[in-house]
């Protein structure tokens, strides 16, 4: 059966290249000119393919009259005819992390303190206005998508897309009524967006009042309105898919993506009867996604074009024109003049300028106008930002086109696992503009092995002083030696134990102000009350005492704080760029408690910097100290341990267990190498050294030879869920060895 079915086709193939050539030399006999157009179809990274074709077609020296294009076709298609050469846009799609694009990640420098917090923090955000969950509209709203095409395309003046080096248009699709809408005119940037926007991956696009998705749900191989531009030749790239076996059908991406695909595929037997050339590169081993394989990609086109060259050369010589080279001067920089705002309901200009950092009438680079959307985009308020550019003498006018988001309730989720809290799920409710337009409260219940609990309420008055409230319950219980415990709480009673449980609780509560020198640097001030609670199981046989649990130290305090904190780290986990400093002191005063006064300063100083594109290095100190004759052991710092979300005075160390070394001061340096081996998997090695003693300042010990060292090797991979480090340490000091394990965010 399969060999009668491979006999009948072959007639098929030989007429139809017969009917190329038939058909050119009868144009060439009527001595007009030749008129070409190209189809490039949709198919997400397969779409690479579409730079292979396009390759081979200026090799030989084809003029394309026409392109049309659907979604990544589109994409290609609308940077060609833009007056982009195939180098070009080989070198921009090899050199783009479309990872990130799509994700939408925003530099870590975009964001606002409070913002970092929650991007450290939550796995998973949804929309919950209404008191009803929703799924967002896409994974990503597709901001870094628009950013990367309007620089692209900045230098393209014309509105009418037919008045383009190559005359061109793309196809989108109405969301609200499914039809079809051919895009001829308006902003390029934003076109291509909307014709790219593949549904449930980015969100739609609006463009004239309609609700715009990827292309290639209704037509996505415009060969009919490629034809229909008066061409004598159409040329059609086809990469989209082919329909899947169950064995291919891995995810629900995949799923959906199949099932998307139907109308499409049923639709693609007819249209590729109505091309005159028909190119279908080798893409079956790739999906819509496979962007990290493009360069393959790239050169499968090439082959498929460089399979019809005897004809496309035969095109190109009968053509009476030859289009002259056009290549784009890549812009990196534009000289400003007035900034305009439009849609900006809610936020009032202030706002949006003091976020965007730019100045009027002045030269300003593209990194620095993306910073500057980045940082309105990082605060969630606006769902799309768009923007033109108009001459204005030597200055171009920059107009903001504000999509202001409706969503002020969110749901967050968050899961981890470390060996001092365990299991810890988090569901986090967050509320914009409840009492005031530029309030936040948000509210952690975390659930668990450990229950607790944060909220936070905070006004937001950007550069001036701004207000936030703070309550926190956190507890945790751990195995700790005995003898330690003793050391900790001065206690001269000898008893006969190894290690005991010991549940720790603390309950925070802070009002404070702080304000922004930059995006960066904060400064703030703040008043504290903290109740402190150490607990074990009874351990003392006494008849008289029937109590479960013994005390070891239970206090009220009072303080008053100040910090200053600097972070320009690229990331909280894995940084490979950027330094961090944070200083913070309380002083506390006997308000509750009978104590005399006494202070705790602390601070930290960290330095990442690359030293190879795979390897980094992180440089690091701690400092903290107690000044006053008064100690209370619940604020000493606690050295030990990894992988939790830190409080108080207790801090990582290496090498050694959770609360091993202790004392009312202490210095600490790290020195740590991050090979990032595969994608988001790092390699780390780390040393640590510290010095941890009473009074260790007034004895002058803190510059002497560290006591404690440790040294661990560790895997770490950023997941969905957040970091997930594996560690194995060794102390010399106590010829031990412990491992660490850490799933998920920290909080």
């Amino acid at each position: 059966m399969k060999l009668n079915l491979i006999f009948l086709l072959i007639p098929v193939f030989v007429w139809g290249q017969r009917l190329d050539l038939n058909k050119l030399d009868s144009l060439q006999r009527s001595g007009q000119d030749i008129k070409v157009g190209l189809v490039l179809s949709g198919g997400g990274a397969k779409g690479l393919a579409h730079i292979g074709v396009l390759k081979v077609i200026e090799e030989v020296g084809l003029r394309i009259d026409y392109i049309g294009g659907t979604s990544m076709g589109a994409i290609v298609g609308g940077l060609y005819a833009s007056g982009y050469t195939t180098q070009q846009l080989d070198s921009i799609f090899n050199t783009t992390d479309f990872s990130n694009l799509i994700q939408d990640n925003l530099p870590r420098g975009a964001k606002s303190f409070n913002e970092r917090r929650d991007s450290d923090r939550y796995a998973l955000k949804l929309p919950f206005d209404n008191f009803q969950i929703r799924f967002p509209s896409g994974i990503s709203k597709g901001q870094n998508i628009y950013n990367l095409y309007a620089q692209l395309l900045s230098h393209i003046k014309e509105e009418d897309f037919s008045k383009l080096p190559i005359p061109f248009f793309c196809m989108a699709t109405n969301v609200e009524t499914g039809e079809v809408v051919q895009l001829e005119k308006g902003d390029l940037a934003t076109s291509l967006t909307a014709s790219g926007a593949i549904p449930t991956l980015f969100s739609p696009v609006y463009i004239n009042g309609m609700m715009l998705t990827d292309g290639g749900v209704v037509n996505n191989f415009p060969v009919e309105e490629v034809r229909a531009k008066g061409m004598d030749i159409v040329i059609g790239v086809d990469v989209q898919d082919d329909l899947r076996d169950r064995e291919e059908l891995v995810s629900g991406f995949d799923i959906l993506t199949q099932v998307n695909n139907f109308r499409t595929i049923a639709a693609a037997g007819e249209k590729k009867l109505k091309t005159d050339i028909y190119i279908k590169p080798d893409i079956e081993d790739f999906s819509v996604l496979s962007f990290d394989e493009g360069e393959i990609i790239i050169k499968n086109g090439l082959k498929a074009g460089k399979d019809k060259l005897k004809v496309l050369k035969k095109m190109a010589s009968y053509q009476n024109q030859i289009r002259s080279a056009f290549a784009v001067q890549v812009q990196d920089s534009i000289n400003i003049g007035n900034i305009n705002i439009l849609g900006n309901t809610n936020f009032p200009r202030n706002f949006v300028t003091g976020k965007l950092k730019l100045k009027t009438f002045e030269k300003t680079s593209f990194n620095r106008l993306n910073a500057g959307l980045n940082n309105l985009s990082a605060t969630g308020n606006f769902e799309k930002i768009n923007y033109d550019l108009t001459e204005n003498g030597d200055f171009q006018d920059l107009t903001l086109r504000l999509y202001e988001s409706n969503q002020n309730t969110q749901l967050k989720f968050g899961v981890h696992y470390d060996q001092l809290y365990k299991t810890s799920f988090l569901t986090n409710f967050t509320q914009k503009s409840l009492f005031l337009r530029n309030d936040l409260a948000s509210l952690d219940l975390i659930i668990g092995d450990n229950l607790r609990y944060n909220f936070n309420y905070y006004i937001d008055k950007g550069r001036y002083w701004s207000i936030g409230i703070m309550s926190r319950y956190n507890q945790f219980e751990d195995d700790i030696n005995f003898e330690s415990l003793q050391q900790t709480i001065g206690s001269q009673d000898t008893l006969n134990l190894n290690q005991l449980r010991l549940k720790n609780e603390d309950f925070t509560n802070q009002v404070y102000v702080e304000t922004f020198l930059t995006q960066d640097f904060k400064f703030g001030l703040g008043a504290e009350y903290k109740h402190l609670e150490a607990t074990t199981e009874t351990f003392i046989e006494d008849p008289e005492v029937d109590e479960a649990e013994t005390i070891i130290q239970e206090n009220d305090l009072f303080s008053t704080y100040g910090y200053l904190r600097i972070d320009t780290m690229n990331d909280r986990f894995y940084p490979t760029s950027g330094y961090f400093f944070s200083g913070h002191m309380n002083i506390y005063f006997p308000v509750f408690d009978d104590y005399t006064e006494f202070a705790i300063a602390k601070g930290e100083v960290g330095y990442a910097h690359p030293i190879t594109k795979k390897l980094s290095g992180y440089i690091g100190s701690e400092l903290g100290f107690t000044t006053g004759n008064e100690n209370i052991p619940g604020l000493n710092f606690f050295l030990g341990g990894f992988g939790n979300q830190t409080i108080n005075n207790f801090r990582h160390f290496l090498g050694y267990d959770f609360f091993t070394l202790s004392a009312d001061s202490y210095i600490k340096g790290i020195l740590q190498l991050d090979y990032n081996f595969y994608k988001k998997n790092h390699l780390i090695l780390t040393a640590n050294y510290a010095n941890v003693e009473d009074d260790l300042l007034s004895t002058g010990n803190w510059l002497s030879t560290p006591d404690f060292s440790g040294y661990g090797i560790g895997l770490g991979s950023q997941t969905i869920l957040g970091p997930v480090d594996l560690k194995y340490s060794y102390s010399p000091e106590t010829s031990e060895s412990i491992w660490y394990i850490s799933i998920g965010y920290w909080f």
